[in-house]
């Protein structure tokens, strides 16, 4: 599976962004998409994950602010981030996995990553 993730950029804070995973291959339908982020210094950030059955679990920061979905049709699927704020800047990966869940371990297929810069 290959993915490529887009839609990051430049952000106001209390914006939105939309994030877009497509992947490339059959049996997408069948694996768990997590969302990572990560900042210069830091460890790679587990933000939220769907899985095979569009069951959702999110970060606790991500909880009531962020949104996972997917569209199996599309092999495509996204993070829609809102009330974003300064401490959100990150690069953003998406990431597939037959088991879904918050550790990155779980999934050996990685996008490219998309920055998402948010202004105060």
């Amino acid at each position: 599976v290959q993915l490529q993730a887009s839609g990051g950029g430049l952000v106001q804070a209390g914006g939105s962004l939309r994030l877009s995973c497509v992947a490339s291959g059959r049996s997408f339908s069948t694996y768990a998409v997590g969302w990572f982020r990560q900042t210069p210094g830091k460890e790679r950030e587990f933000v939220a994950v769907v899985d095979w059955n569009i069951s959702p679990y999110y970060a606790d920061f991500a909880q009531g602010r962020f949104t996972v979905a997917r569209d199996n049709g599309k092999n495509t699927a996204y993070l829609q981030m809102d009330s974003l704020n300064p401490e959100d800047t990150a690069v953003y990966y998406c990431a597939a996995g037959l088991s879904g869940g918050p550790r990155d371990d779980l999934y050996p297929y990685w996008g490219q990553g998309t920055q998402v810069t948010v202004s105060s």
